[in-house]
């Protein structure tokens, strides 16, 4: 059965376009592998029927057959985060709300661009409940496993799909980011991840997003190379997203090849504002050394922010979860929700319109700050989670107290919405993953994307997580 830490999803899709692989016998391996491991780690908490798999692969092979090109991602099997939809599967959001809903009778956006270009969806990953944590749990699907330690948390939100990928289960998955969802699991599993600027992948659903102005979709691979090819078939406008951005019209793919290393960087270790762990600091400090090394000025700073992101991210996130389910309250329903989110719903039903338009400020100073930034170096870096992986059956800890604070240093940049990516940056006394987060400026996703993906060549890609699961 394959393994897909053993091959790219380049040289997958390449050699499923070539006839040098058939796209049916790479969907009934990947089956067979998840069938074999996911057991253990339970990223997968719905599979697409069998024969639906293995008809959308035998179609891709028809493609091939023919002489047609069946798209960039030509028979990569797809993991989906279950918090979009999936024709056909339930969307359940982690919700015991919604366990017993009706299947999706269409896809999401991002999920139709897979498809259109060679995708073969596998089924959904878990999630906390709406995505509401950083960690990976609810009380309907129960907690995902990090690959790297069965004892440990993936992080989350999209824990399942960060899990699916560090094990080899899948090539390629979706993931959605309000807060850090992508660059927290990514980095919690030792893979590279990237936060794009919101619009550039469409939120157009026929509802609002669950996580309004913070929310962000995207793929997650492994490396940044195989993200960029994805990014290249599902980016651009979509009419039903009121954030959508243009187009840019070149291959984002094309100008990754040709990425260089940047002359200088910014090192903020703390932010401005966040207590980091010593073990963090002494592994990202690490790697920074190979940069330097590699030729880069790094010029550590005291910000570049003045003040906490915390209280202005809940502010919206808090008032975006009330919106969706704070008809619950007071009702049996709320009983049955996750007791941190209804936390985090009581919260924004209290929220005030002036308190909400505070929080809107709090993002134009923000942002300020990180431009101020950007006149002394391109890029900004601090270790993306500020607490080393914590265990399922414990919360985050820095300097030896639990906190929820671990998650504070990739808030920001929903805030702001510039593109923001994480790598490996090595491991900690625990062996257990470190990430080192790179923030780019507004709108600059394609230079934030390819000085990362230098680094990433410097400091030797993604980890292996051992297979701890077998």
């Amino acid at each position: 059965m394959m393994d897909f830490r053993d091959c790219t999803l380049a040289d997958l899709a390449a050699g499923i376009r070539a006839g040098e692989l058939s796209a049916e016998a790479v969907a009934r391996s990947t089956l067979t592998r998840i069938d074999a491991v996911d057991g253990a780690l339970h990223a997968f908490v719905v599979r697409c029927p069998e024969e639906e798999v293995l008809e959308a692969a035998r179609a891709v092979d028809q493609c091939v057959a023919r002489g047609d090109d069946p798209g960039p991602l030509a028979g990569v099997p797809v993991a989906v985060k279950d918090l979009e939809d999936v024709r056909g599967l339930p969307t359940t959001y982690g919700s015991a709300l919604y366990a017993d809903g009706d299947p999706a009778d269409g896809d999401s956006v991002l999920v139709e661009r897979m498809r259109t270009a060679g995708a073969v969806i596998i089924g959904k990953t878990n999630t906390p409940e709406f995505g509401c944590k950083g960690t990976t749990d609810n009380p309907l699907f129960g907690a995902t496993h990090n690959p790297w330690s069965l004892a440990h948390s993936p992080g989350g939100s999209s824990g399942g799909s960060a899990a699916a990928l560090a094990a080899g289960l899948v090539p390629l998955a979706t993931g959605s980011d309000g807060g850090g969802s992508i660059r927290i699991p990514a980095a919690r599993c030792g893979l590279s991840g990237f936060k794009a600027t919101q619009g550039r992948v469409p939120l157009a659903d026929a509802t609002g997003p669950t996580t309004g102005l913070l929310a962000v979709r995207g793929p997650m691979a492994r490396d940044l190379r195989d993200t960029v090819i994805a990014l290249d078939a599902v980016r651009g406008d979509a009419p039903r997203d009121v954030f959508g951005l243009p187009d840019d019209d070149f291959s984002w793919r094309a100008a990754f090849e040709e990425r260089r290393l940047p002359t200088h960087v910014l090192w903020a270790p703390s932010l401005g504002f966040a207590d980091v762990h010593p073990e963090v600091l002494r592994v990202c400090e690490a790697a920074l050394a190979q940069l330097d090394a590699a030729g880069v000025d790094v010029v550590e700073t005291a910000g570049p922010f003045h003040t906490d992101p915390l209280a202005p991210w809940w502010t919206l996130w808090s008032a975006a979860m009330a919106r969706r389910l704070g008809h619950c309250s007071g009702t049996p329903e709320f009983e049955r929700i996750d007791p941190p989110l209804r936390g985090i719903i009581e919260d924004g039903l209290a929220v005030s319109g002036a308190e909400y338009a505070r929080a809107i400020d709090a993002c134009h100073d923000l942002n300020g700050a990180l431009c101020d930034a950007f006149e002394r170096a391109p890029l900004v870096l601090s270790p993306t989670c500020s607490g080393p992986v914590h265990r399922l059956d414990a919360v985050g800890r820095v300097r030896g107290r639990d906190t929820a604070e671990w998650v504070e240093m990739t808030l920001p940049c929903n805030l702001t919405r510039n593109p923001a990516a994480t790598l490996f940056a090595g491991v900690d006394a625990q062996g257990l993953p470190v990430g080192l987060q790179i923030i780019g400026p507004p709108r600059g996703d394609v230079a934030t994307l390819c000085a990362a993906g230098a680094f990433e060549d410097v400091l030797g890609g993604p980890g292996r997580a051992p297979d701890s699961w077998g």
